[in-house]
C-alpha cells in the first residue's frame, strides 16, 4: 500500500491530503488533440447556421437544384475559411503558451481536476477575455461564445462519467459526461495505473464502453 507523501510511479505522487498529482506537459505542435477540439466545436456551430438557413431556403421557387447547390458552395467556402482561421488562432494560442500546454492534475476517489499551470491560466485568460471584446467588436457571437467558455481548469466527478475512451497512443484519458468532457493526460510509465484507478472509480461508465485507441 502506498503511504501519503510517496511517488507512486514516473511522475505521480500521492500527496498529504490523499490526492495523486502529476503534471503533463502537452506538446502544442505536435499533437492534434487540442486543435481538433477547436475545430469541431466551430464546425458543428457552422454546421448549426448552414442547416437552419438550408431549412428556411427549402420553400424558395428553383431551390433544386440551383439553390441547393450554392448552399453547398457557401458552406464549403465558409468550412475553408473557419479551418484557416482556427489553424491560425492555434498558431498563435501555441506560440504564447511557448509551445507547451501544462496542466496538474489532481485525483482522488471522488474525481479529478485538470488545472493549467496559473502562469498559462493567465494568458490563457486574457486571450479569453480579447476573444470576447474582438467578438462584440465585430458582432460576431460565436466568439464571444468562444470567449466566455475558455477554461483554465476543470473538475470531473466519477459519478457523472457515462464513458471513458482510452487512447494510450496519445497518453490521453476521455472522460465525457452527459453534457462534457475532460481529457486527461499522462505519461506512458504512468498511464496503465491511472487508467485502472479511473475505470475502477467510475460505476456508470463500465468498461464495456472502454475503448483502445
Amino acid at each position: 500500500m502506498k503511504k501519503q507523501g510517496e511517488k507512486t510511479g514516473e511522475n505521480i505522487y500521492l500527496c498529504e491530503d490523499g490526492k495523486y498529482r502529476w503534471v503533463y506537459e502537452l506538446p502544442l505542435f505536435k499533437t492534434p488533440l487540442i486543435i481538433s477540439i477547436v475545430w469541431r466545436i466551430f464546425f458543428f456551430i457552422l454546421l448549426g447556421v448552414f442547416a437552419v438557413s438550408f431549412l428556411f431556403s427549402l420553400g424558395q421557387k428553383d431551390f433544386f437544384p440551383e439553390g441547393c447547390l450554392e448552399h453547398l458552395k457557401i458552406f464549403g467556402i465558409a468550412l475553408l475559411v473557419m479551418t484557416a482561421l482556427v489553424a491560425a488562432g492555434y498558431a498563435l494560442y501555441a506560440a504564447m503558451m511557448h509551445g507547451k500546454y501544462i496542466v496538474l492534475f489532481e485525483m482522488d476517489e471522488k474525481g479529478i481536476n485538470h488545472k493549467q499551470l496559473e502562469s498559462q491560466a493567465k494568458k490563457a485568460k486574457g486571450i479569453s477575455a480579447a476573444s470576447v471584446a474582438a467578438g462584440l467588436a465585430a458582432g460576431n457571437f460565436g466568439a464571444v461564445s468562444a470567449g466566455l467558455n475558455a477554461r483554465t481548469s476543470m473538475y470531473t466527478s466519477f459519478g457523472d462519467v457515462r464513458k471513458v475512451k482510452c487512447s494510450p497512443s496519445l497518453n490521453v484519458i476521455k472522460l465525457r459526461e452527459r453534457l462534457s468532457s475532460n481529457q486527461v493526460y499522462v505519461s506512458k510509465g504512468d498511464y496503465e495505473f491511472v487508467k485502472e484507478y479511473i475505470l475502477s472509480h467510475c460505476p456508470k461508465a463500465g468498461t464495456g464502453k472502454t475503448k483502445d485507441g
